[in-house]
């Protein structure tokens, strides 16, 4: 991989605090059991979300955007004018979706590269998924269209809040659309299901304790993302890791449903301010 030799680079002899800080196997399990006991970190309920913090129109250079916040999860998203697809011999009769999402490397408690990595990535072709199922592709083809997101810092659920705040910035940018998408993630540990996970909580749930649960029969774990298009009540995206059976898996995404349809409302509103205050800006000058 190639260096950036504008970027200054720590020292090469130091040393990450982590590596002294004290951490067991069975501190790891007493968190897990918290979270059996419905005991979060937070204050909140398994089934409940963080207050979530909708803007749109904050970046002037680009055609969209909107800003996402829920806690210390923060994080941009920004769209720009449909071009002509790089590279392209055929002619398409659909256009694209150009999607690239990344961390800041101030943003995780591990610093991250200025490059994509392979987690970056993957995150970035299930947000392009996600998104297709929403924008009218066909009413500009052989064109596409640009989506950025930066994570300006990470407190988990930062997929789910990118495919959020990508459907109002795409909104915002004018870009055809058949409707609204909303997503929400939930963390699974045995019997616990917790709704909108912290980073802590998301790395307690992808840790298998390999004890048998007395309702799923076995230790089911893992992360699902879910992302929806409200009006349709259709699944444009279903992201699962981690080990689950079906049970489980039913029940979570009647979970995830119900929480994507408590966040239309606020993107909604979001939109419907941001159209009053242009047509008030216009009006005065």
């Amino acid at each position: 991989m190639p260096t950036d030799n504008k970027r200054i680079a720590g020292p090469e002899d130091s040393i990450s605090y982590r590596l002294f800080k004290e951490t067991s196997n069975e501190s790891v399990l007493s968190k897990i059991n918290n979270l059996k006991n419905n005991i979060r970190s937070d204050g909140r309920k398994t089934n409940e979300q963080r207050k979530i913090f909708l803007k749109c129109g904050v970046v002037s250079q680009a055609k969209g955007s909107a800003y996402f916040e829920v806690d210390n999860t923060k994080l941009i998203v920004s769209v720009y004018d449909p071009r002509e697809i790089p590279k392209k011999t055929d002619y398409s009769l659909k256009g694209e979706l150009f999607c690239i999402f990344k961390y800041a490397p101030f943003s995780c408690p591990n610093r991250r590269g200025h490059q994509q990595d392979a987690e970056e990535k993957q995150h970035s072709a299930i947000m392009k998924r996600a998104l297709e199922s929403a924008v009218c592709r066909h009413e500009f083809p052989n064109f596409q269209v640009d989506v950025y997101v930066l994570v300006l810092e990470n407190d988990g659920s930062a997929l789910s809040g990118a495919i959020t705040a990508a459907g109002i910035a795409l909104a915002q940018a004018g870009i055809p659309m058949y409707d609204t998408i909303t997503s929400a993630t939930l963390a699974i540990q045995g019997s616990t299901k917790l709704l909108d996970p912290t980073l802590e909580e998301e790395a307690l749930c992808t840790i298998a304790t390999h004890k048998s649960d007395t309702e799923t029969g076995y230790d089911s774990h893992g992360i699902i993302v879910l992302a929806i298009l409200s009006t349709h009540e259709q699944i444009s995206e279903f992201y699962q890791l981690g080990n689950l059976n079906l049970d489980t898996l039913n029940e979570s995404i009647s979970i995830l449903m119900n929480a994507t349809k408590e966040i239309v409302p606020l993107v909604e509103k979001c939109l419907v301010d941001y159209v009053n205050k242009t047509f008030k800006a216009n009006g005065q000058s």
